[in-house]
């Protein structure tokens, strides 16, 4: 969930920015027994130090300045499959998570103009036969590159925070959507507009910009939202929007799962950048852990930038495994969120990183109000406290490429905008 212009201490600010979010699967275990005590706040913990690698480097090509799509942005052939470092558990795994995401591959409207639904019918249909997985990528893809190839990875997980069924001071209500939230596609009013949004409420005779984060934690939603239950701690619960979905954990051990239901429409703003750009924080502390623990330390000041972000997520309860942007289920160390415009939604894409757990095969079964643009992704790791320590700490850089059924090229070469390989 967030576009962060490319710096290295995005991920942790922004700590992720599927908000179109990902489901937490069922989770078991049990808490203090009874209920009447307060729960405890989880420490945010540490981050895993990442093993550094050296990324293949991109090919040669000359980027479109503001492309709108992959197809706009240019594409080159890449490397062949065969002299890829994929490692035959990573390739298990994607096999499996595009397996998941065929169904809808196949039906989907593409709308990077790279690829048409058709085009995956092939490969989907061998996925379904079965088969060795580095042998499957290697017959059914060929690789291309989408305008610099130059990637930024970060990467989300699903959180648990202490909560309660009911108020204490100093306790965060997790709101579901308000009922006077209203939807505008203004595709509807005019046709310059299409693919458009907003969302705002009606106040009169007028449609004006929803509650901002202030005016929802000084109490703006009284009677207009449903309550699902309180965070013990603010600062967790701002974070868990963040990811877009999580578990709360009561007093008593039961676990409600959340997940993202709708937005206030205000727009995002990552708070770790404007932490480093005012001194606050050091590079060595942007992780989403030392974030944490300085608004933790400066309480005040913690809320007021937090504010800052005027973006306030709405959440629904859900059940079954976790679900991407897609609607199907995403696996963790497999699914990447990507921007829709430059990468096909279901397809694969291999990273070449400069550190080595994000370096290798994922599928883009997700999306991110944040992560927008030409080879910008957010790697999913799943839930516990081994994904909290790489996710949280995940910024990675280096190159990316997009995995086509193979004759794309071929098929593409020719038109306009499209670069030849």
């Amino acid at each position: 969930m967030l576009g962060r212009g490319g710096m290295a201490l995005a991920s942790a600010l922004a700590l992720s920015a599927c908000v179109g979010g990902v489901v937490p699967p069922s989770t078991s275990g049990s808490g203090p027994a009874g209920g009447a005590s307060r729960p405890t706040t989880r420490s945010a913990g540490p981050v895993r130090q990442p093993t550094r690698a050296t990324p293949l480097p991109p090919v040669p090509s000359t980027p479109v300045a503001e492309a709108v799509t992959a197809a706009t942005a240019g594409i080159v052939a890449g490397p062949p499959i065969a002299t890829l470092p994929i490692t035959d558990d990573g390739a298990q795994r994607a096999l499996a998570a595009f397996r998941i995401s065929c169904p809808s591959l196949v039906r989907r409207t593409d709308p990077t103009g790279l690829t048409r639904g058709a085009d995956w019918k092939p490969a989907c249909d061998a996925a379904a036969r079965g088969s060795d997985a580095r042998t499957f990528f290697t017959r059914w893809f060929e690789t291309v590159q989408v305008g610099d190839g130059k990637a930024f990875a970060t990467g989300y997980f699903i959180p648990e925070i202490a909560g309660s069924r009911t108020h204490r001071a100093g306790y965060a209500p997790i709101y579901a959507r308000p009922n006077d939230l209203v939807d505008v596609d203004l595709g509807q009013f005019s046709t310059d507009l299409k693919g458009k949004k907003i969302r705002g409420r009606v106040e009169g005779a007028n449609f004006v910009p929803y509650y901002d984060r202030t005016m929802i934690e000084e109490g703006a939603l009284s009677g207009k939202a449903r309550i699902l239950g309180y965070a013990v701690d603010p600062v967790e619960l701002f974070f868990l929007q963040v990811q877009g979905s999580g578990l709360v954990r009561m007093a008593d051990g039961e676990v409600l799962r959340i997940g993202y239901d709708s937005q206030n429409g205000r727009d995002y703003t990552g708070i770790g950048k404007l932490m480093l750009d005012r001194g606050l924080i050091g590079r060595g502390e942007a992780s989403m852990q030392g974030i944490v623990a300085w608004l933790h330390a400066h309480p005040d000041e913690g809320r007021a930038i937090m504010r800052e972000n005027k973006s306030y997520v709405f959440f629904r309860v859900l059940d079954g495994p976790p679900l991407g942007a897609m609607g199907l289920p995403v696996s963790d160390q497999a699914t990447v969120a990507a921007d829709v415009r430059f990468v096909p939604l279901g397809a694969p894409v291999f990273l070449s990183m400069d550190r080595t757990d994000a370096t290798g095969l994922w599928v883009a079964q997700d999306t991110g109000g944040a992560i927008k643009g030409t080879n910008r992704f957010d790697t999913f790791w799943g839930a516990g406290d081994e994904a909290r320590a790489i996710a949280g700490g995940m910024s990675a850089r280096g190159t990316a490429f997009l995995l086509l059924p193979t004759g794309t090229l071929a098929r593409l070469g020719s038109r306009p905008g499209v670069a030849r390989p």
